[in-house]
């Protein structure tokens, strides 16, 4: 049977590398629905609809510091697992688990401590 901590690097670099996935999507929504209220406001549409684009763009930034937090909390957990678990340093688990630390390291904002 394989390592039981192979099983659990595994699932801790999917979330990882699913809230890193998360997070990028919503600062792309944001900018996308920015265009969309732009365009809305060149083309004279009506208050009420700028008033819910509005809306949706407050939403999605609502989202983001959840999704930033919830990141931050799984990346210092897996970098505490790699960091505990040295032995399993040559396994393909492992290499992918620190470049999705990587990746997750180039959307976490700079000011934050871990």
């Amino acid at each position: 049977m394989t390592d039981p901590r192979l099983r659990q690097l595994i699932i801790k670099t999917g979330v990882v590398k699913r809230l890193t996935k998360e997070k990028t999507v919503y600062e792309r929504e944001v900018v996308i629905e920015r265009q969309r209220l732009d365009k809305f406001k060149t083309e004279g549409a009506d208050e009420h609809v700028l008033k819910k684009q509005e809306e949706v763009i407050e939403e999605c930034l609502m989202m983001l510091p959840d999704a930033v937090r919830r990141l931050q909390r799984e990346y210092a957990l897996l970098q505490k697992f790699l960091e505990d678990e040295v032995e399993l340093k040559e396994t393909k688990e492992y290499v992918v688990a620190e470049q999705v630390l990587a990746a997750a390291e180039e959307v976490i904002p700079k000011n934050v401590k871990f």
